[in-house]
């Protein structure tokens, strides 16, 4: 099963980079992902490019070399981090704490998996996570720079990175304000997030995986019971209320074809992971880890075939839709991008079939490595 695993995942990497991967303006030792199959020129010329659909690929990667370490996959990596920085306008920085936080996420696992490291970068980040945290302001920390919108999106990463970057305090802080002020008395579930002091009350399937991701960092670090007892009632309403058929559900494409495979990476985590061993631990690492390599059957069942290499839909309980090069395609509208007419046609809909592809290899690992691979 393993290896059915693998070669699924090494053919899911290998659908992304025939068509997505380029040079980054024709400059040799970068790349990054065009954000459209078929693409336009604007797209190839990287017009739009998406900040956090790259750390996200970039993410992918690590997980690629961790399932198969290869130096063309060391290469790989230097590239995206190159071209990521370059296409930034030399910089690391944008205006989006939930952007920084995947790429924040992304470089601390490339250098401590894999000897790619940005120390300087890593500051950088944890600098601004650790500044823009605003309790005074009913934060958390904010979506994006001046704004009062304080949500899931933002927080769960930075204090995943966080707690993973020795700054064990802030991240405890981030968790417990998420669990005292955006988590749904009813279902369980974590809320979008909680703007100018009225609750957002939309329920994302990432949203309940970064949490997920933060609970089972402070678990492992701290020893604390509360935060296994928070990864216990999430996953348990992830499945009463995420699930379509058992399949994590799907949110379309643009920004939304992400959601279920960032649930399905911590997802992962929690079945790799999650320290204990009472019936509540065991229930909650099981259920995780049906519920991934549940949905990842159905996207490998429901992909397309093209040249002899997947494309996944972006709803894994259904057939993928061939794209076209006609239509309506992603647009940003106020820092959120919408998805293409057929969201196959999205940059994050085929890293995020790739990523599912690398989470079920992972569940099949062993011992330590296990671990690492989420």
């Amino acid at each position: 099963m393993d290896q059915l695993w693998a070669n699924r995942a090494a053919s899911a990497e290998t659908a992304v980079f025939n068509r997505h991967i380029r040079r980054l303006w024709g400059m040799p030792g970068t790349q990054l992902g065009v954000v459209a199959w078929p693409s336009t020129r604007a797209d190839r010329m990287f017009k739009s490019w998406d900040y956090w659909w790259q750390a996200h690929l970039l993410d992918t990667m690590i997980d690629a070399q961790l399932r198969d370490p290869q130096e063309y996959r060391i290469a790989r990596i230097a590239r995206q981090i190159r071209g990521h920085r370059l296409r930034n306008n030399g910089a690391w920085t944008n205006n989006y704490y939930d952007d920084m936080a995947w790429m924040a996420l992304a470089l601390e696992r490339s250098g401590r998996l894999l000897g790619v490291a940005r120390p300087k970068a890593l500051k950088t980040f944890a600098d601004q996570f650790l500044n823009a945290w605003v309790p005074e302001d009913g934060g958390g920390i904010p979506w994006r720079k001046q704004d009062q919108f304080f949500n899931a999106p933002a927080n769960g990463p930075a204090g995943i990175f966080l707690a993973r970057h020795d700054r064990l305090r802030r991240a405890q802080q981030m968790a417990d304000w998420i669990d005292g002020t955006l988590i749904d008395p009813d279902t369980h579930l974590v809320f979008d997030g909680i703007k100018a002091g009225s609750m957002v009350r939309a329920q994302y399937t990432y949203c309940q995986g970064v949490v997920l991701g933060l609970e089972v960092e402070l678990a492992v670090r701290t020893g604390d019971a509360r935060h296994s007892e928070r990864v216990h009632r999430l996953v348990a309403a992830v499945k009463s209320h995420m699930l379509d058929d058992g399949v994590i559900r799907g949110a379309g494409g643009g920004d939304g074809g992400l959601f279920g495979a960032i649930l399905a990476r911590y997802l992962t985590l929690v079945a790799t992971t999650l320290p204990g061993d009472s019936e509540d631990d065991e229930a909650a690492r099981t259920t995780a880890r049906e519920l991934v390599l549940t949905s990842a059957q159905s996207a490998w069942d429901y992909r397309q075939s093209v040249n002899g290499i997947p494309l996944f839909g972006a709803f894994w309980d259904r057939a993928a839709e061939l794209p076209k090069d006609t239509g309506d395609k992603a647009k940003s509208v106020d820092g959120a991008v919408n998805s293409s007419e057929i969201p196959e046609r999205d940059l994050s809909v085929q890293v995020a079939g790739w990523m599912l592809m690398e989470a079920a290899y992972a569940l099949g690992a062993d011992g330590d490595a296990e671990a690492e691979e989420s």
